[in-house]
């Protein structure tokens, strides 16, 4: 058995700790703030670093941020398809690029977006598709396929 073991007993509340009231309290005198120091002296904001420059002052101002995560899609609309290609032929990222439509350098991959109209039977494979251009492509017998 060690000190360590001992617990308050069930319902029982401690004191509360009084600072700076005498030496007979025990936490007279320095009141627990240690000797000497900014600390010892005044109260520090919480987020003062010691003199560097702070954060808040580090950040970026207007730009903001690109999350490390982003991810930037080079963007297909629907009339796009309606102009390039012709009723039954199938869509890829491959076939968008060789016709010049997008280019695959430097995008994660490529969306369909629902600008325009389309009125082929078009078998379309893109990485994202935005809700209203696939129930168009699916509206004319197409399919909408998901990389």
């Amino acid at each position: 058995m060690g000190l360590h073991n001992f617990s308050p007993s069930p319902g029982s509340s401690t004191r509360k700790r009084i600072v700076a009231r005498g030496i007979g309290s025990g936490m007279g005198k320095t009141a627990t703030r240690g000797t000497k120091g900014q600390k010892a002296r005044r109260q520090i904001h919480p987020n003062f670093e010691g003199g560097q420059t702070p954060i808040f002052r580090r950040l970026p101002v207007k730009k903001g941020f690109r999350n490390v995560n982003h991810k930037v899609f080079a963007i297909v609309n629907l009339d796009d398809l309606e102009k390039n290609f012709e009723k039954g032929e199938e869509v890829t990222p491959a076939v968008l690029e060789a016709k010049g439509i997008i280019s695959l350098n430097k995008v994660d991959g490529v969306k369909i977006l629902a600008f325009g109209t389309l009125s082929k039977k078009l078998k379309v494979s893109a990485h994202k598709f935005s809700g209203k251009a696939s129930e168009a492509i699916l509206a004319n017998g197409g399919e909408a396929v998901s990389l």
